[in-house]
């Protein structure tokens, strides 16, 4: 994949030349260039942020002359900038840019249009990251109701809805479980309706209502959603795939909670094979997953006596994915 960036790089720069030289430095097609180049820098692999933010930034500058302050293409580049931005911990600059961006969906598109919710979404996943739950619920609540107005209950972006707001209540200090385990469901029903129930969404949905029971010791009900989940996983995208790897890591969590350790050990061993391979020996994922192999095999070591060490502290349940695109 890496390979295919560096390519489409190398055709996306040759058109910022071409443009830049046939066009003036403010036509739409060199805002478009532009944002397009930005977009493949901030994609790849290493994220070369500091080159993209420039890029963005001309961009915006250029629609803001062109087409005035308060176009669509101006809230697109906003958002651009702001994710990056949010990418980079500036969560006050990316929250000042989100909010600029929902004021002109609101103004141009209504403050009903799915549109506006999408820029709902992202201010609220931003607040997440900075824990301010208490004022991204609102917007997530917000957002849902305008999605399900607007295309009804049954469309995969109500599904995303559903899922992000529940996430948001399951990771409170004061996990509201059941009003996240029935978002969830919702969720899981909308997309496997919509989108079939081998879809890689529903896998997402199963993992993180596993991680839910798991978190509240109901251990039998999370294992039939974290193995459909593994199933769906394997089939659709591919056994050494990362997400399959996040799964077994849980599963591991799921068989050590229960004392099965030599079971979880296995399912860490191919975990940590399978992120080591897709992300490199030292993401923070691998770390997870040695770290939860070290855990279970002194755990292990504990209780057949062949160590005078006790149980290392059971460390948190099994991970979530984050927030659904819209």
């Amino acid at each position: 994949m890496q390979g295919k960036y560096g390519e489409a790089g190398s055709i996306v720069l040759r058109c910022v030349e071409i443009y830049e030289e046939m066009l003036s430095l403010d036509h739409q097609l060199v805002a478009q260039v532009y944002t397009t180049r930005a977009t493949l820098l901030s994609a790849q692999a290493q994220g070369r942020h500091s080159d993209a933010e420039p890029l963005y930034e001309r961009s915006q500058a250029i629609f803001e002359k062109v087409l005035g302050p308060e176009h669509r293409d101006v809230a697109q580049s906003l958002n651009n900038r702001a994710e990056l931005l949010g990418k980079q911990g500036q969560y006050a600059e990316a929250e000042s840019l989100y909010e600029r961006c929902q004021a002109i969906k609101e103004k141009d598109l209504g403050p009903e249009h799915p549109s506006s919710a999408i820029a709902l979404s992202t201010r609220a996943a931003l607040l997440i990251k900075q824990g301010q739950f208490g004022e991204a619920e609102p917007l997530y609540k917000r957002a849902t109701g305008i999605l399900e107005k607007a295309l009804g209950h049954e469309h995969p972006d109500v599904g995303a809805a559903l899922h992000n707001w529940a996430l948001l209540l399951n990771s409170q200090a004061q996990g509201r479980y059941a009003e996240a385990e029935s978002l969830y469901e919702r969720s899981q029903a909308v997309r496997e309706k919509v989108l079939g129930p081998e879809h890689p969404d529903v896998a997402q949905s199963l993992n993180n209502r596993a991680a839910l029971l798991e978190s509240q010791g109901k251990y039998a009900e999370a294992e039939p959603l974290y193995e459909r989940s593994q199933t769906i996983r394997e089939k659709v995208l591919r056994p050494d795939h990362p997400s399959v790897a996040l799964t077994l890591n849980n599963r591991g969590k799921l068989l050590q909670a229960q004392g099965m350790f030599g079971e979880a050990e296995l399912l860490y061993r191919r975990a940590t094979e399978i992120w080591e391979k897709a992300l490199g020996h030292e993401h923070p994922n691998v770390a997870t997953a040695l770290s939860n192999r070290a855990s279970v095999l002194q755990s292990h070591r504990s209780t057949t006596g062949r160590c005078c060490c006790t149980n290392s502290a059971q460390q948190p349940g099994g991970l979530v994915e984050g927030s659904a695109e819209l």
